[in-house]
């Protein structure tokens, strides 16, 4: 039986509710998203039903003390009597909305994101319920406190303010006993798994074992964001070692003291994992998360064809990305089928960068481009300047697929925006200023509307900023960020918003639909489904801002919409295993699936 917030299921009231504002600017895709038609018309304004949880044989403090069943001064005065926990709270009940307010008045008096953050966590470990519908209703203001930027700091400083455990940990001493070790996880169901080794931590390189920060904060996405029940999700770590000598250093250092694993040892580790997760979760949606691009790609043509799974850093970048570039096109009334004539400059060649072209070349290819001439669209660049073909010895087979052969090698970006003229960057380096005032000024002089996209995280590694982007282009540019910015106010008074391009856009709107469907695999058409769905989310006055993503505000409208048109293209390929009900549709189907967090009715089965 499921704990207290984890009723698999979307409070289809609050959409219902919000529909009216938004019809003026919601594209009619979610406009005509079905809806239960209501029972009795008086009734449900007064009362609507919520079937009641078995907290089998908890009760008193057990209850207080487990934050999936924990409702704080929320337990009516039925449920204190019934599950002994009259004398034990302060009188006075609160509604959860009581206690929203109450926790984000808290959050403001605090200035530092990492205090905030602090405070998130030890809401999270007392009530999960109330920490997600925080992060529900106020999503734009907490979500980067949960997750980027303030995730990074969060990692940085894991291993001295480790308090409770959350998520499994596995290392080295665990071979040959992962697939016992996967029992020791409580949940008889787990929908979506969130792993990483901790080698290449958002812009921060190899944080070891303090890389839990970012399965934890991404899963709270997932449930917040993409519906998934807080009980159905597991973060994982694999602490095979680090290379960076500060941690090894460091007394409080909460990691294995050795470095790195590499080679057969590695792999066989990550064999035994990975058939664990399925041997005890069979339709688990595993997502790998910051591993080195030495090993990223690797793993994921490993898998990807065996598996549920997805690489996050690749595959949910790209299609973000993508997103983000068809929005570009809408916004300047151009056809999507312009895609292929865009000419691609790409700031960075790691797993991301090398990800994210992959998959603006499989979408030109989507739009009757071949593959080579398609390829022939991109310029990459490393910290050497850029890639081409005489570099074949030292560059991975997916970065050559990319090096030019009818260019100098180590051409500096500036020269090649001068010879090819870009109408897009992109910056996935990691490193501040590798996109310079002298090439957006180039691409601003060849360019109408240039597309300038910064998207290393956390925001201290941004390439550029919005503001530099605005200025070098005369209010030109359009911009989408990895991490948040404000708005920035032109000369003559003029605002312009730039977008996150977060893959929080994709990623929990993914799972969700290919867990709510039994995926077998995740397929790069399934993700071009995604990223089409969600390029039609941003409305008219948005893009009059210079935005090219909807708001966060409406993220969970957006995430419905992806994981409406995953599932759609699952079945379409035959791909899914599980089917909506006899005469529902896969929209209401969908969103029936989503998890919302508020308290139901709790019993214990002492009293039957």
């Amino acid at each position: 039986t499921m704990p207290t917030m984890l009723r698999g299921r979307m409070r289809l009231a609050s959409l219902r509710a919000s529909a009216g504002s938004m019809a003026s600017k919601t594209p009619r895709a979610l406009q005509l998203t079905g809806t239960a038609r209501p029972l009795s018309t008086e009734s449900d304004t007064r009362f609507r039903f919520l079937s009641p949880l078995n907290a089998r044989h908890s009760t008193g403090f057990d209850i207080l003390n487990d934050p999936l069943w924990n409702k704080g001064t929320a337990f009516t005065e039925a449920e204190r009597d019934r599950l002994g926990l009259r004398g034990l709270l302060p009188p006075r009940i609160q509604t959860i909305e009581e206690q929203t307010a109450r926790i984000i008045d808290r959050l403001r008096a605090v200035e530092d994101p990492l205090q905030q953050n602090l405070q998130l966590q030890d809401l999270q470990n007392r009530n999960e319920t109330l920490f997600h519908r925080v992060l529900v209703d106020h999503v734009e203001e907490v979500a980067p406190l949960v997750y980027t930027p303030t995730v990074g700091k969060v990692c940085q400083t894991f291993s001295r303010g480790y308090q409770r455990p959350r998520g499994m940990y596995i290392s080295p001493k665990d071979r040959g006993s992962m697939g016992t070790m996967m029992y020791n996880w409580p949940r008889q169901s787990c929908q979506v798994v969130v792993v990483t080794d901790g080698s290449r931590i958002l812009g921060l390189g190899d944080l070891g074992v303090n890389g839990m920060g970012i399965p934890i904060g991404k899963l709270a996405l997932y449930c917040a964001i993409g519906g998934i029940a807080p009980h159905r999700v597991l973060p994982v770590t694999l602490d095979f070692g680090t290379d960076n000598q500060q941690l090894l250093d460091d007394p409080l250092y909460r990691g294995v003291r050795h470095r790195r694993l590499t080679g057969a040892d590695y792999y066989s580790l990550i064999d035994e994992f990975m058939q664990a997760v399925y041997s005890r979760y069979p339709s688990v949606l595993v997502q790998f998360e910051d591993f080195s691009s030495d090993k990223a790609s690797t793993l994921l043509a490993k898998y990807r064809d065996r598996f549920l799974c997805f690489n996050d850093d690749i595959q949910g970048t790209g299609a973000t990305v993508l997103a983000g570039v068809l929005g570009a096109l809408r916004l300047q009334r151009r056809p999507p089928s312009d895609l292929g004539k865009l000419r691609v400059a790409v700031v960075g060649a790691g797993s991301a960068g090398v990800g994210v072209a992959q998959a603006l070349r499989m979408a030109m290819e989507q739009n009757g481009i071949n593959s080579k001439k398609a390829a022939e669209n991109f310029y990459m660049f490393d910290a050497n300047g850029l890639l081409s073909k005489s570099r074949y010895a030292t560059l991975t087979e997916e970065q050559m697929s990319f090096a030019r052969g009818d260019m100098q090698d180590g051409m500096s970006l500036e020269a090649v925006i001068e010879e090819v003229r870009p109408e897009l960057i992109l910056g996935l380096s990691g490193r501040k200023g590798t996109i310079s005032e002298a090439a957006i000024r180039a691409m601003a002089k060849y360019t109408s509307r240039p597309i300038v996209m910064p998207l290393s995280n956390p925001t201290s590694s941004a390439e550029i900023s919005p503001e530099e982007a605005y200025m070098w282009s005369e209010g030109r540019a359009i911009v989408a960020t990895g991490s948040p910015f404000p708005e920035t106010e032109l000369p003559g008074g003029r605002k312009m918003v730039p977008s996150q391009c977060n893959n929080m856009y994709i990623f929990p709107g993914l799972g969700l639909g290919a867990s709510v469907c039994a995926a077998e695999t995740i397929p790069d058409s399934m993700l071009y489904s995604a990223a089409v769905a969600l390029s039609k989310m941003t409305t008219e006055e948005e893009m009059a801002e210079g935005r090219v993503f909807p708001s966060i505000k409406s993220i969970r409208e957006c995430s419905l919409e992806v994981a409406v048109a995953v599932v759609r293209h699952a079945k379409e390929l035959g791909l899914a295993r599980a089917s909506p009900a006899r005469n529902e549709t896969v929209e209401r189907w969908v969103e029936r699936k989503m998890y919302y967090p508020e308290y139901v009715p709790i019993y214990t089965t002492h009293e039957r």
